[in-house]
């Protein structure tokens, strides 16, 4: 039996192995398809660090993640990453709830979320919604985990890489503090949860004073709110009784375009036919929406200041739409690889590295049948852990069990306020939901496990 003095080092061999042994669990469609999962953003984040090239509407964290790993030769070691840290987060958070992890409970957990969710879906995909779902993780475990002060450091890193890879993190990052600070009533956890936020915040805006002389975490996220505006009504109302009023000349770039308006906010953000994507005259006008993303704030700005309760209730209206949108499958397809990801891969990675991009399935379209049998199981496993949870939330509650009631409670909030967060900035996506929608499951599973007995030891 371990000495007193063995046991931290035993623990620490039983988290590494544990986390190993999970990580290509929670990353098994990687071998469905026969190569890692990638989407059309993809292509911005390999070419951030390859050209390099600073994508104006993403952020710079998750380009030079991926790169860290995969140094131009195979996009497998990312991938493998994204899962060994998920497993390992998974791993401490159920140390946290239990009191000690077990490896047989974990490598249990990895297999039911591999099996019955969402979550290998996007963890084996290279984009920065395998991070979403960590987010919470990673919150809950600095403000209730008891983390040593090694585990801190690592989960605070892994905090900051989260949040500052996609802007919709930030959002679901904020609300979980403050819902911090009212489940534990007291500033230290808040302080080790919203630390490595404001680190992250930080980082955002130093990095896009040098990209975009701009310091500030989105310097051209208003060109996304305005599409969500105007494709709601409110910003084309708005359009429509100010620009009339302006000198011949002196307007707005949209007010040439209000009669086309509204669109679908894709389109308008995207297509070439678009207002942002064209001058009065028709010619092209390139990187549209970055350009007008300053004229995007002042409207938005006047548009919530002219028609608050419209806005407020569209808002409301997408958050429902996003609620109820959890679909793996908008992110399996082929549409546009050729000419984003597969481009990157062929420029800047082996022959054979491209050749196993090629023969995958997804590439072939094919990754949609093959998945079909493995996705049936979502919706009935996530409509069962929305009954659960507020059921054991309560007898959480009622025990006096924090961890398990703040675990419980940060997963429901996480995907309230992201639904909330992509139904405002984007147009509702299943992909959105569906990348963070497996934390409840997760939650739940690990709320309903029994708590590591106390040792008894004879005198």
């Amino acid at each position: 039996m371990p000495s007193e003095s063995q046991r931290p080092s035993v623990r620490k061999l039983l988290g590494f192995l544990a986390s190993v042994l999970g990580a290509p669990l929670l990353v098994w469609p990687a071998w469905l398809n026969g190569y890692p999962l990638v989407f059309i953003d993809t292509v911005s984040y390999l070419l951030h660090t390859t050209v390099p090239e600073v994508p104006w509407d993403k952020t710079q964290a998750y380009g030079p993640f991926l790169h860290a790993f995969h140094w131009q030769r195979s996009l497998w070691a990312p991938m493998l990453v994204q899962g060994l840290i998920a497993s390992h987060l998974i791993w401490l958070t159920q140390a946290a709830v239990r009191g000690r992890a077990g490896i047989g409970w974990h490598l249990a957990v990895c297999a039911g979320l591999a099996l019955l969710t969402s979550a290998p879906w996007f963890l084996a995909t290279l984009m920065p919604d395998a991070l979403t779902g960590l987010v919470p993780l990673c919150i809950f475990l600095l403000a209730f985990g008891a983390l040593t002060t090694g585990q801190a450091l690592w989960v605070g890193g892994l905090t900051v890489l989260a949040v500052a890879s996609h802007l919709s993190h930030l959002p679901v990052a904020l609300a979980l503090i403050a819902l911090v600070l009212l489940l534990a009533w007291r500033l230290a956890p808040v302080l080790r949860a919203g630390l490595p936020v404001a680190l992250a915040v930080l980082l955002l805006c130093l990095a896009n004073l040098l990209a975009f002389d701009r310091f500030t975490p989105s310097p051209h996220g208003a060109a996304f709110l305005l599409a969500r505006l105007q494709d709601d009504g409110p910003a084309v109302a708005l359009l429509r009784d100010r620009c009339p009023h302006f000198p011949p000349g002196a307007g707005w770039h949209l007010c040439a375009f209000a009669d086309q308006l509204p669109m679908d906010s894709d389109a308008f953000l995207w297509d070439e036919t678009s207002p942002l994507n064209r001058e009065a005259d028709g010619t092209l006008r390139r990187m549209g929406a970055m350009r007008g993303a300053a004229e995007a704030r002042v409207i938005i700005g006047e548009t919530i200041a002219a028609y608050p309760l419209r806005v407020a209730i569209a808002g409301i209206g997408n958050a429902l739409a996003q609620s109820a949108k959890f679909l793996v499958g908008d992110t399996l397809v082929p549409d546009h690889l050729a000419l984003s990801a597969r481009r990157a891969i062929a420029e800047f990675f082996p022959a054979e590295e491209l050749a196993q991009f090629d023969a995958g399935a997804q590439m072939q379209g094919e990754l949609p049948r093959r998945a079909e049998p493995w996705l049936l199981s979502h919706v009935p496993v996530v409509l069962l852990a929305l009954l659960a949870a507020p059921w054991m939330a309560w007898r959480a509650a009622k025990a006096r069990d924090g961890p398990r009631l703040a675990l419980l409670s940060l997963a429901l909030c996480a995907l309230l306020v992201n639904a909330a967060a992509a139904g405002a900035l984007s147009k509702p996506h299943h992909r959105y939901q569906a990348r963070i929608v497996w934390l409840l499951p997760l939650a739940v599973a690990l709320a309903a496990l029994p708590r590591r007995p106390e040792v008894v030891r004879p005198r």
